[in-house]
């Protein structure tokens, strides 16, 4: 199952079919508003119109809007979940894999900034999506501690904290960073991704190499 249907199925109320014309229109309006508005100023009446549908068939997909707005986030969690992979693979140098691996993220969140900040918006509103959000993440943390031990194991990461709880943390920097990017906080992109990287590669490695 590709990464866009997994995390439809987490997402939609129904049962998620390749190229449904409804669900995909629903979607390209809500991401069109967001683009003039806040997800909590945009309304399920105008999402509906603008997508040629009626108001009950955005809720034959979608509990509400945090929902539909999780579910436009399907683009990121691909880039997240494929990043990941290059990150465990540990292959290369650690600072150049890493680099690639938050350049990544970057590069996902300034490819769409307005849907990540509706996804801001819905975890604050949703605890239903805040739990799915973190399903997503727990699985990622995972994976990455799973790479550390695998590291240490081989002598090329540094002994350290828990790798679980490293790996926690290290993508709660990435969240925040990422926050910060996507509403215009903190410094310059390629600043952050510097830091990340450096962040990351002392972490696990011990130099910046």
């Amino acid at each position: 199952m590709s990464e866009e249907r997994r995390w439809a199925r987490m997402v939609d109320r129904r049962a998620v079919n390749r190229g449904d014309v409804r669900r995909e229109a629903l979607l390209a309006a809500l991401d069109e508003l967001l683009r003039e508005q806040s997800l909590g100023e945009v309304n399920v009446a105008e999402i509906s119109r603008r997508a040629g549908v009626t108001r009950s068939a955005f809720y034959f997909y979608f509990e509400n809007k945090p929902m539909a707005a999780l579910a436009l986030m399907s683009d990121l969690y691909e880039a997240s979940s494929e990043a990941t992979d290059w990150l465990v693979k540990a292959e290369g140098e650690p600072a150049e894999r890493i680099r690639r691996v938050v350049t990544a993220l970057f590069d996902s969140v300034d490819r769409a900034p307005h849907t990540y900040r509706a996804l801001l918006e819905a975890s604050a509103a949703s605890e239903r999506v805040r739990e799915l959000y973190q399903e997503g993440r727990a699985e990622f943390a995972e994976m990455v501690a799973d790479m550390i031990r695998t590291e240490r194991a081989a002598g090329r990461a540094i002994d350290g904290p828990d790798a679980s709880a490293l790996a926690r943390v290290l993508l709660d920097v990435n969240d925040h960073a990422v926050e910060r990017h996507a509403t215009g906080a903190g410094p310059d992109r390629e600043d952050h991704i510097d830091a990340l990287t450096h962040l990351w590669t002392l972490s696990l490695y011990g130099s910046n190499r």
